[in-house]
C-alpha cells in the first residue's frame, strides 16, 4: 500500500545549519497495518510525514501509495489518499463554522470540482449517523460553531474529518500530545477504531513509549533520520517500555517515558 524507497531529506544544505532529517529510509505498509513511530526530538519522525503528505519533497527517493508514484505530487493532490491530525487540535477544524459546515469541507475533497450544492438533509443525516459513533453527543450539536468544542472534542472531529473519506493513509502527528489524560485516552480510543480497518494504513507519532508498544499492530524508532527498530509479532507484545531503553541506549528522555 506505502512504499518509501530510500528517501533522504537535508535541510540547510550547504550552510552551517546543515541537517541530515531524513537519512537513506525506507519503509513498506502493507494495508491495515498500524505503525507507531517513536524517537527523539530531531529523529526525523515529523519530518518523514511531511515527506510522505507533501509538505516537502525528499532530496532523493521515491514515495509510491497505493501503486501511484507520488513523490513530485503536491500536497493537495495527495489529500485525497491522504488523512492528516497534527497535535494542536485548533488546526484541524476551522473554528468560526459549525461541525456540519466542516464535515461539508471534508467531503468536499472527493467531489468534483465546479460550482458545489450546499448540505443537504441526505448529507445531515450521514454526519449525524457517524458522529453518533465518537459518543460525544456531537450529533446533535452539528449547528454548533467549532469553536466551542472542547480539546478534545475538536481532536475527535478532526480525526473524524480525516477518516470520513476513506483514505488510503492517515498521519497522525502526536494528535494526542496537547489533550488532558481523558480527552487522550478517548481519542485513542477512536484511534483504535478507525486504524483498525483491513483498508487503511495508519503512521501515529507518539513520544509516550507506552502507547507506541500498547497502540497499533507495529512500532519503529527512528535516530538520526534513520530506522534503528522496526519491531511487530510475538516480538513487539514482549517487549516492554524498560526493555527498549535497554536495548537502543535510549537517553532519559522524559517525554519518551
Amino acid at each position: 500500500m506505502l512504499k518509501v524507497e530510500n528517501i533522504s531529506k537535508t535541510f540547510g544544505a550547504g550552510t552551517v545549519n546543515e541537517k541530515d532529517a531524513i537519512d537513506h529510509l525506507s519503509i513498506h505498509l502493507k494495508p491495515g497495518e498500524f505503525v507507531t513511530i517513536i524517537g527523539s526530538n530531531g529523529a526525523g519522525k515529523s519530518t518523514l510525514l511531511n515527506c510522505i503528505a507533501g509538505v516537502y519533497n525528499p532530496d532523493s527517493g521515491k514515495i509510491i501509495l497505493d501503486g501511484k508514484l507520488i513523490t513530485k505530487k503536491p500536497e493537495y493532490k495527495r489529500s485525497k489518499a491522504i488523512g492528516r491530525v497534527f497535535q494542536d487540535p485548533l488546526k484541524g477544524t476551522a473554528f468560526d463554522m459549525t461541525i456540519e459546515e466542516n464535515l461539508a469541507i471534508a467531503i468536499s475533497k472527493n467531489r468534483s470540482h465546479g460550482l458545489q450544492r450546499g448540505i443537504t438533509n441526505a448529507d445531515r443525516d450521514i454526519f449525524r449517523e457517524k458522529l453518533s459513533m465518537l459518543g460525544m453527543g456531537l450529533e446533535n450539536r452539528m449547528k454548533e460553531k467549532a469553536k466551542l468544542l472542547s480539546g478534545g472534542q475538536r481532536q475527535a472531529l478532526t480525526l473524524f474529518m480525516a477518516v470520513i473519506t476513506e483514505p488510503k493513509l492517515l498521519l497522525l502527528d502526536e494528535h494526542t500530545a496537547a489533550l488532558d489524560p481523558a480527552a487522550a485516552a478517548k481519542v485513542l480510543g477512536l484511534t483504535d477504531y478507525f486504524g483498525n480497518s483491513d483498508k487503511l494504513c495508519t503512521m501515529m507519532i507518539t513520544h509516550n513509549m507506552k502507547a507506541a508498544l500498547e497502540h497499533g499492530n507495529r512500532t519503529i524508532l527512528m535516530q538520526q533520520g534513520r530506522i534503528a527498530m522496526d519491531i511487530s509479532g510475538e516480538e513487539r507484545d514482549n517487549m516492554t517500555v524498560d526493555s527498549l531503553v535497554e536495548k537502543f541506549a535510549i537517553q532519559n528522555d522524559r517525554m519518551l517515558l
